[in-house]
């Protein structure tokens, strides 16, 4: 059986026993979460309205920085350049079951 679950506007396939990593979620590490499916298929494939009645059972894992990324900027003819860099954040979280 799996599940899509959406978190922080993306959404992501999971079943039991696996590892996602999700923008920033609230919670330490070893603590449980209950997210609310969007769809639910494996035996029989239930969507919308009826997949609310289905909890998707989390575990934080833990938090942490993904890879820096780099921006560059330029204009040319004026010597405009500029670089920054950015590091999103993410919560992994280990999907402990299905129930509904």
């Amino acid at each position: 059986m799996f599940a899509i679950i959406q978190s922080g506007g993306k959404q992501y396939r999971v079943q039991e026993g696996d590892v996602v990593r999700v923008e920033n979620l609230q919670g330490e590490a070893g603590d449980t979460l209950n997210l609310t499916p969007i769809f639910v298929g494996g035996e029989q494939t239930v969507f919308g309205a009826d997949a609310g009645k289905f909890t998707v059972s989390a575990e934080v894992v833990e938090h942490g920085l993904g890879p820096k990324i780099y921006i560059r900027k330029y204009k040319s003819g004026v010597q405009y350049r500029r670089r920054t860099g950015h590091r999103q954040g993410f919560t992994a979280i280990r999907i402990t079951g299905i129930q509904g």
